[in-house]
């Protein structure tokens, strides 16, 4: 049975059938970045797979950040699906928007303002504050958030039964050398016990 299994005194007991997604991808390729990770043109190949990706999941809500690239694209695919959609991120939207969304190449600016007015006005805008040191300890403290609000997220439901907590890690599959946040959030969800999915950008 899809919905059901037996416990261990033989009684049906419910199981979770949606999902919660927390979700870490590529930035889209600075120029000349060699080997590519997330070239420009890879865009409709990886929407499409993001799409299906949604769709096989039965995904309820979505949580990650909002940088170019894959954040930018799950978060408009999200919307298209009428799933709920938490944005977290680790400085002001302003101050994101420069380091994280407008300077790579791409038209991704506006569609970042669209997405991050319409998860303030829902109450689903996570701006960390304070964080402490460099710029890697404030994505990592990123991860943490979104880890957080994916199993805040997955325990609000209506019946009382908690959606799945699935983690999709979307890249071309090979760790950067030095800092690599999608390998911290890695580690992050294997800890917290939730599905491990991967996705590739080619």
């Amino acid at each position: 049975m899809d919905s059901e299994r037996r416990d261990n005194i033989g009684k049906p007991k419910q199981i979770a059938y949606h999902a919660v997604i927390a979700l870490a991808g590529r930035r889209i390729d600075a120029p000349g970045t060699d080997p590519p990770r997330f070239p420009l043109e890879n865009v409709p190949i990886v929407r499409g797979r993001i799409a299906a990706f949604l769709s096989s999941e039965h995904a309820e809500a979505l949580v990650c950040s909002a940088a170019c690239g894959v954040d930018l694209i799950v978060l408009e695919e999200a919307k298209r699906l009428g799933l709920r959609r938490r944005i977290v991120l680790p400085f002001p939207p302003k101050r994101f928007r420069e380091t994280s969304v407008t300077d790579r190449p791409g038209d991704w600016g506006s569609g970042f303002d669209r997405l991050v007015a319409m998860a303030e006005a829902t109450g689903d805008l996570v701006i960390l504050a304070g964080v402490a040191g460099d710029d890697d300890a404030a994505y990592a403290a990123a991860n943490r958030a979104i880890i957080r609000e994916t199993e805040a997220l997955a325990k609000d439901t209506p019946n009382g039964i908690p959606h799945r907590r699935v983690s999709v890690i979307v890249w071309e599959g090979a760790a950067r050398s030095g800092t690599n946040a999608s390998g911290g959030r890695q580690t992050l969800v294997t800890q917290s016990g939730f599905e491990e999915r991967f996705l590739l950008t080619r």
